[in-house]
């Protein structure tokens, strides 16, 4: 049987991990652990800053795309955080 092949590293991989743990924070993702959706803002909140910390250290060296694609995932998860916050 064969394994899927993972990704290249970039620095868009490391984006989207952190961007799909706050998805999962969020409860947009059900948790693959317990097939559960959950929200969880501070878990959600620290892989969000995650992303942001990144953006801030790699900037001086990211491609237009990557400081694009990285722009984009965090307005998505910033959007998302302040609609599930303002609904607890």
């Amino acid at each position: 049987m064969n394994q899927p092949v993972p990704p290249d590293p970039s620095l868009r991989v490391i984006v989207s991990t952190f961007a799909t743990q706050a998805a999962v924070a969020l409860g947009q993702i059900a948790n693959p652990a317990t097939n559960q959706t959950e929200i969880d803002l501070g878990r959600a909140k620290f892989n969000i800053d995650l992303v942001q910390v990144l953006k801030e250290k790699t900037a001086a060296n990211a491609t237009e795309e990557e400081s694009k694609y990285t722009d984009d995932c965090l307005y998505q998860l910033r959007m998302l955080f302040i609609d599930k916050s303002a609904k607890k």
